[in-house]
């Protein structure tokens, strides 16, 4: 069975994260849902999302970090402020990213989180990656400075009105409107084959 992990942080949209979640359990994936601890919440597993709607998560991010478990098959950051700034703050959910992208893993990202926590990793170097618009604009200073995010974001091509873009393992959306559109992609990515380069 394949097997997905979704971070969610304080501040996360209820859209994104359910939408991905119950479209990527219905295709016979194995999710997990990650609590990401942010100053508010501490490490419990219980964030709460944008519009009030706390989620119980099957566990904290302490916990799959140290489960000593392999990597899976897909990793997703839903969008929404503050939840994408929660994760992007969090080194050991960047790490696990990274990780994820390094082993050509499916790392995916909705809305404000590509911007705000894939920018920041260097996982959107070189490619082609859509976010909520206007999201963009602020790439300097969720990477620390113009300088780091010209570095984490070189080659890259940033691709306005559209729904997702795909980019070998990197999946891209711009926000909860295209939730469902957007969820279809980790879905069938993690039953074929991945496509090289393949893009919108």
């Amino acid at each position: 069975m394949k097997e997905a992990v979704v971070f969610l942080a304080d501040g996360f949209e209820e859209i994104e994260a359910v939408t991905v979640i119950d479209y990527l359990r219905r295709a016979g994936v194995s999710v997990r849902t990650v609590a990401v601890p942010s100053p508010d919440m501490g490490d419990e597993a219980v964030p709460c999302g944008s519009h009030g709607i706390p989620i119980r998560a099957d566990c904290t991010l302490r916990q799959l970090l140290d489960g000593g478990a392999a990597l899976p098959d897909a990793a997703y950051v839903p969008g929404r402020m503050p939840g994408a700034s929660n994760v992007a703050a969090c080194g050991g959910a960047l790490d696990f990213l990274k990780r994820c992208f390094k082993a050509g893993k499916i790392v995916s990202a909705l809305c404000a989180a590509p911007a705000v926590v894939l920018a920041r990793t260097g996982i959107l170097a070189g490619r082609r990656w859509t976010c909520y618009p206007g999201m963009e604009d602020g790439v300097g200073g969720y990477c620390g400075s113009p300088e780091a995010a010209a570095e984490c974001l070189k080659g890259s091509s940033h691709v306005p009105g559209v729904p997702f873009v795909v980019d070998g393992t990197v999946v891209t959306g711009s926000g909860p409107g295209t939730a469902a559109p957007f969820a279809m992609q980790p879905v069938s990515f993690t039953h074929l084959p991945l496509p090289t380069n393949s893009r919108v």
